[in-house]
């Protein structure tokens, strides 16, 4: 993967990782959080993106040295700073993403920068029937709504546009953290 978008585009500025899984576990039933369902968050959330930062870890640095840091960005989720989400494995592994995020932000330092957006709630055909969660944020949230894709996007682009953010776990939930 690394590989190729050198090839197309001549080096590797950014690394946007945004794969990611869950599932819906209420977090009172502990027996459903099977070990395969462990181990399958834990490798698409947390060992998947720390696999493709070190594979591009080479092509950042030569691209930082074009005057400015690369930078690399994981999507998180507010689940792995606040004690919520859709179950306590998906929580757990974006806790482990932001801990892998500042760590690897000082290891890299200071030819690449490592931050995290940790979205909320984002209005997608995904959490489309996700009534109860969109009611929480039309309720709760400042804001009063889900984050759209956009909204996403634009907080990855600040920590892309910023030379100088590192380790950052930027919260984007509306305001939702706040109440």
């Amino acid at each position: 993967l690394i590989h190729d978008a050198v090839g197309i585009w001549g080096r590797l500025d950014m690394l946007a990782n945004n794969a990611g899984l869950s599932g819906v576990i209420p977090h009172a039933d502990l027996h459903a959080a099977t070990s395969e369902i462990w181990h399958a968050l834990y490798e698409v959330n947390v060992v998947a993106p720390f696999h493709l930062i070190a594979e591009a870890e080479t092509a950042l640095r030569a691209a930082a040295q074009h005057g400015r840091t690369a930078c690399v960005v994981n999507i998180s989720s507010h689940a792995g700073v606040r004690p919520k989400g859709a179950s306590i494995p998906y929580a757990a592994t974006k806790a482990a993403l932001n801990h892998v995020t500042r760590l690897l932000a000082v290891s890299l330092a200071p030819a690449v920068r490592v931050n995290a957006v940790a979205p909320g709630l984002v209005d997608t055909p995904l959490t489309a029937d996700w009534t109860a969660a969109q009611e929480l944020w039309r309720t709760r949230a400042p804001m009063r709504r889900a984050a759209s894709p956009d909204d996403i996007a634009q907080a990855v682009m600040m920590l892309v546009q910023s030379d100088y953010l590192t380790g950052e776990i930027l919260l984007s939930d509306g305001g939702l953290n706040l109440t």
